[in-house]
C-alpha cells in the first residue's frame, strides 16, 4: 500500500504541473503576436504542446515573437516530458495494484486509477476496515438522516476521505453510462421520484460495500 501511495502522489503532482503548463501554454497562445494566435486557434488543447514544442528561432524575427515562441517551445516541451512520465507512473501503479489487488479491478469501471485511490485509502487507515460501515463512512458515502417532517430522506455524506469518495464517483459515473443494470436501477430509481443526486448516493454506497469485500486485509 505504501509503494502505491507514494507512486499516487507522484502521478498526481505530475499530472497538476502538466495542466498547468499547459493553461500557461493556452495563455501565451491567446495573449501572443497575432501569427501565433491563428497558427494555434484551432488546436486541441491535448495537442497545443506537442505543437509548441517544435517552434524554432529564426534570425531577424522581432523581439516580442523572438521570446514568446522560446517560452511556449521550452513549456512544450516540459508538458509532454510531464505526459511521459505520467504514463510511465501509471505503468507502475497499474503493475502494483494487480499484484495487491487483482479482483478490484476486475469490477465494472474501476480501472488502476482508481482502485489505486481506494488502496491507499485503506492503507492510510487500517482501523477503518474493521466493517463495511466504518469502510463507508472513511469514503464519505454513509447515509446522514436529513429528514424534516412528514418528509424521510437521506443526505450526501461530505466527511471521510476525499480521494476515496472521487474514486467511487467515477466508478459510478462509468457504470451508469454503460452498465446495463446500473442504468437500468437509476431508470427505476428515477421512476420513483428520486434525484440524481440522491441516486448517485446510494450508488456510490453500493460500490463502496461491493469494494470492501476485495481489500487486502494484510
Amino acid at each position: 500500500m505504501e509503494a502505491i501511495r507514494a507512486l499516487v502522489v507522484a502521478r498526481r503532482s505530475a499530472r497538476e504541473a502538466r495542466v498547468k503548463t499547459l493553461n500557461q501554454i493556452r495563455h501565451l497562445v491567446v495573449t501572443g503576436p497575432d501569427e501565433l494566435r491563428e497558427r494555434f486557434r484551432d488546436v486541441p488543447r491535448w495537442r497545443l504542446a506537442e505543437g509548441v514544442a517544435v517552434l524554432r528561432r529564426r534570425d531577424g524575427t522581432e523581439a516580442v515573437m523572438l521570446a514568446t515562441k522560446t517560452a511556449l517551445a521550452i513549456l512544450g516541451r516540459r508538458a509532454i516530458a510531464l505526459g511521459e512520465e505520467g504514463e510511465h507512473l501509471d505503468a507502475l501503479i497499474a503493475q502494483l495494484v494487480d499484484e495487491v489487488a487483482p479482483s478490484l479491478v476486475e469490477l465494472v469501471g474501476v480501472g488502476p486509477d482508481t482502485a489505486a485511490l481506494l488502496l491507499v485509502a485503506a492503507g492510510d487507515n487500517p482501523s477503518r476496515l474493521r466493517s463495511e460501515a466504518a469502510w463507508a463512512k472513511l469514503c464519505g458515502v454513509s447515509p446522514l438522516e436529513a429528514s424534516s417532517g412528514k418528509v424521510t430522506r437521506h443526505r450526501l455524506n461530505r466527511g471521510g476521505d476525499r480521494q476515496a469518495n472521487h474514486a467511487l464517483w467515477r466508478i459510478v459515473i462509468t457504470r451508469m453510462s454503460c452498465h446495463q443494470p446500473t442504468k437500468d436501477y437509476v431508470a427505476r430509481r428515477l421512476a420513483e421520484g428520486k434525484s440524481k443526486a440522491e441516486i448517485i448516493r446510494m450508488l456510490k454506497r453500493y460500490v463502496a460495500r461491493e469494494i470492501y469485500r476485495l481489500l487486502p486485509r494484510a
